[in-house]
């Protein structure tokens, strides 16, 4: 089996060095066994992974893999591994029925359940939950009904230091001093600000002096590493809602608007955003997560690189009220809440039918890593 390598990246302060998934060698003739070559555990920083067999995992005959392909794609794009083995393979298999497909993964690859370390009755069940790109109406100078800025990193920002809390950032002359000329653009509600920096990037709809509407992306750009915090769990824990969903929290605060920045301020994390144009190709695909690469819908996750590394193919099982996942994802992202062994955000794409499904998706889910032979 390969080994796992470190590689340096060139991602957002947030983001952690990009450990990339082993590559796998080109399809064989011999069918896979049961008891091939492998350690029986391969332990992570944050997880184990054990080994397991292909007919444990639900849903693999049914999967259309030409969509995790495309995500896969994505990967393989970066220039370490673009020229390996795997990827070459995968480049190949582009396009191909997806019987072949699946008869290249499961002969050259081995599936491991990804386990807790913690001593629990069912160390391989974990949390799922969703996250998306948030499409705003924004307006380019402050005016009446748009007057929530968008910042872009200030000069004085450092990493893994600490700055001003949200609510400083509010109330503080020289918080506020050292974002003057930062702004990016305006939006018209604070809820939906809170929004963004939580999804860490989204698309601006912005009209331009000659009257036209143009569309931008705000990508991730640092944050001022002060812990986030669950608006919505505040408000739960004090009795406030019982619906800590999105649309809750903006049913609250209509009820309560005098507490708008009071329930702001519980969340004292604060992220800064770097513009990029749209072209009709980008537009098409997802914001960069961690690893560097655009995002696919419905096959990209954000885990704890400490359990699974970045780029790694794994087998995504969750049932529950919002959706039924039995697939293929990969691993391109991480975020500040999506720490532990058996955990992950999956990325559900773009606009507010996305943002209902990630407000609400909350759910049991098993993983297995997918290992080269």
């Amino acid at each position: 089996m390969a080994s796992i390598g470190l590689l340096l990246s060139c991602a957002s302060p947030q983001k952690q060095a990009v450990i990339e998934a082993p590559t796998a060698s080109t399809p064989s003739a011999a069918p896979p066994s049961s008891t091939s070559n492998g350690p029986s555990v391969v332990n992570q920083s944050k997880s184990r992974w054990v080994k397991s067999n292909w007919s444990d995992l639900p849903g693999v005959e049914n999967d259309n893999l030409n969509e995790a392909w495309a995500a896969w794609l994505q990967s393989c794009s970066r220039n370490a591994v673009a020229s390996s083995a795997l990827c070459q393979t995968i480049k190949r298999l582009d396009g191909q029925s997806v019987a072949n497909q699946r008869a290249w993964l499961i002969q050259n690859f081995q599936p491991y359940r990804v386990e807790s370390l913690q001593s629990t009755p069912n160390p391989a069940n974990g949390l799922l939950t969703a996250y998306y790109e948030p499409v705003l109406e924004a307006s380019k100078v402050s005016k009446p009904g748009f007057t929530v800025p968008l910042y872009s990193p200030p000069a004085n920002l450092k990493s893994r230091s600490p700055w001003y809390t949200r609510e400083e950032i509010g109330k503080l002359p020289a918080a506020q001093n050292a974002l003057k000329g930062k702004e990016l653009a305006y939006l018209a509600d604070p809820i939906d600000a809170m929004i963004l920096h939580i999804q860490g990037s989204g698309r601006l709809w912005v009209t331009q002096a000659d009257g036209s509407r143009k569309q931008v992306r705000l990508a991730f750009a640092g944050t001022n590493d002060q812990p986030y915090q669950s608006i919505g769990r505040w408000l739960l824990d004090q009795n406030l809602t019982k619906d800590a969903t999105w649309p809750g929290i903006k049913a609250w605060l209509a009820q309560n608007p005098k507490r708008t920045q009071e329930l702001l301020a519980k969340n004292p994390r604060f992220v800064f955003f770097k513009e990029e144009a749209l072209t009709a190709q980008d537009a098409l695909l997802g914001p960069k997560g961690a690893q560097g690469v655009p995002l696919t819908a419905g096959r990209s996750i954000a885990v704890d690189p400490g359990s699974i590394p970045y780029g790694s193919p794994v087998w995504l099982v969750s049932q529950g009220p919002q959706t039924q996942l039995q697939r293929l994802v990969i691993a391109q992202d991480t975020g500040s809440a999506i720490l532990g062994a058996v955990r992950a955000d999956f990325y559900v794409g773009s606009g507010d039918a996305a943002g209902e499904l990630a407000g609400r998706l909350k759910q049991d889910m098993k993983a297995w890593v997918l290992l080269p032979r």
